[in-house]
């Protein structure tokens, strides 16, 4: 279900980051708030453009749990990767929650939101 916002990050595409998202989604991080897949693409593009420049992310899906046939909530844990990176950091890790609505048959990400893992990463 997430498969094509990983590759969007991996690629530095911003666009292709929330081709994926409702148009009124919402990603909340520590600290920050950004309401409408339009102000998610351009978070993510200055990100990609400076920042996250050459890096990719590490994912672990957690837990998928489905509310209905049209809604479902994924836990997942993730890490920013730097350039050429391929294990998750010791630490700088989140644990997110993405809310999943099912339109017109297909999965849009309509919520993201996460949250630094404190050590114990695993309790």
């Amino acid at each position: 279900m997430l498969a094509g916002p990983y590759r969007a990050w991996a690629a530095g595409d911003a666009d292709a980051m929330v081709a994926d998202y409702t148009p009124d989604a919402t990603a909340i991080l520590p600290g920050s708030r950004r309401l409408g897949r339009d102000a998610i693409r351009d978070s993510m593009a200055h990100g990609f453009a400076g920042p996250l420049r050459g890096t990719s992310t590490w994912n672990e899906h957690v837990s998928v749990r489905f509310l209905g046939r049209d809604a479902a909530v994924v836990v997942s844990e993730s890490a920013i990767l730097p350039d050429g990176a391929t294990t998750a950091p010791e630490s700088g890790g989140v644990n997110a929650t993405w809310v999943l609505e099912r339109k017109d048959g297909s999965w849009k990400i309509a919520a993201y939101h996460n949250s630094p893992v404190l050590v114990p990463a695993r309790v």
